[in-house]
C-alpha cells in the first residue's frame, strides 16, 4: 500500500467519500489531531471510532467532545464508556436533588481534564451505538460470539455486555464465516502478532475490497506503543501517527 498519495490523487480513483475506521484512542486528543490531519480529513469523509476514547490519556473529555461535535464522526460503546455509564447510573439510583454534586463526582471519575464534563456530554455517552453495520462492513467494540457453525450470532441474541468485553474475538482461529468483515479493537492487535499495526485476516489471497476480509482488528494499545492508526475502507490503505 502507498500510504503517502496525496489525497486528491486518491479521490481521482475512488470517488469524494471516505470512511475511515479506527479504534482506542483512550484520551489522546492531541494524536487523534494529527491522525486526522496526515488523512486530510474533510467535511465530505466519515470516521468510525469503535469503541474507548474515554480513559487512560490525558484528555478523554475534550476528545469525547470534539468527536461528539462532530457531524461526519461516529463512536461506538466501547467497556471504557460503558464503565463510566455504569459508575454514573448506579450513583444516580441514591440522588435526590443535588445534580451540581452528582456532576462534581462524575468529574472526580474521569481522569485528566475530568472538569471539563458537562450534563450534555454524558447524554451523548449514554445514546452511543453499541454496534455499527453498513453493507460490507460491521464495526463493534469488543467482538461477537459465533454459532455452531461458525457464523456471526444474531445481535438480538448477543448480551450487550459481550460486544465491549469479549475476549475471544481476537484469536486468529475464530473467523466467522459467510459475514461482512468486522472492524473491532477492545485489545492491543501487538499481544497477537507482536506489532504495533492493523491486523487483517484476508479471506483472498489478494484482498481488493473490505468484504474480502473475515476481520480487521484495529486497537493499537497507543498508551503504551504511542502509535495510533487507520484503515481508509475505500483503498484499504493504512495510515499511522505516533507521539
Amino acid at each position: 500500500m502507498t500510504a503517502d498519495k496525496p489525497k486528491s490523487f486518491r479521490r481521482q480513483i475512488v470517488g469524494e467519500n471516505m470512511l475511515y475506521f479506527v479504534s482506542d484512542v483512550h484520551g489522546e486528543y492531541d494524536l487523534f489531531q494529527a491522525l486526522l490531519r496526515k488523512i486530510n480529513f474533510c467535511a465530505s469523509d466519515q470516521m468510525v471510532i469503535v469503541g474507548d476514547i474515554v480513559d487512560k490519556g490525558p484528555e478523554s473529555i475534550r476528545l469525547a467532545q470534539f468527536v461528539f461535535s462532530q457531524p461526519n464522526i461516529s463512536c461506538l460503546m466501547g467497556n471504557h464508556e460503558y464503565a463510566f455509564l455504569r459508575y454514573y447510573w448506579a450513583m444516580m439510583e441514591k440522588v435526590s436533588t443535588n445534580f451540581d454534586g452528582a456532576l462534581k463526582k462524575l468529574q472526580e471519575y474521569c481522569q485528566g481534564d475530568g472538569h471539563l464534563l458537562d450534563w450534555d456530554t454524558v447524554d451523548a455517552f449514554e445514546r452511543l451505538p453499541w454496534y455499527i453495520e453498513g453493507s460490507d462492513y460491521i464495526c463493534v467494540h469488543a467482538g461477537i460470539p459465533l454459532d455452531e457453525e461458525g457464523r456471526l450470532m444474531p445481535f438480538g441474541e448477543v448480551e450487550r455486555e459481550r460486544l465491549v468485553y469479549d475476549r475471544d474475538f481476537k484469536e486468529p482461529n475464530v473467523l466467522p464465516s459467510g459475514s461482512k468483515c468486522v472492524l473491532f479493537g477492545h485489545t492491543p492487535a501487538c499481544y497477537v502478532s507482536g506489532e504495533n499495526r492493523i491486523l487483517r485476516y484476508p479471506k483472498t489471497e489478494r484482498p481488493s475490497k473490505i468484504s474480502d476480509y473475515y476481520k480487521i482488528h484495529l486497537d493499537m494499545g497507543t498508551m503504551s506503543s504511542g502509535v495510533l492508526g487507520c484503515i481508509c475502507k475505500e483503498t484499504l490503505e493504512e495510515f499511522y501517527v505516533t507521539k
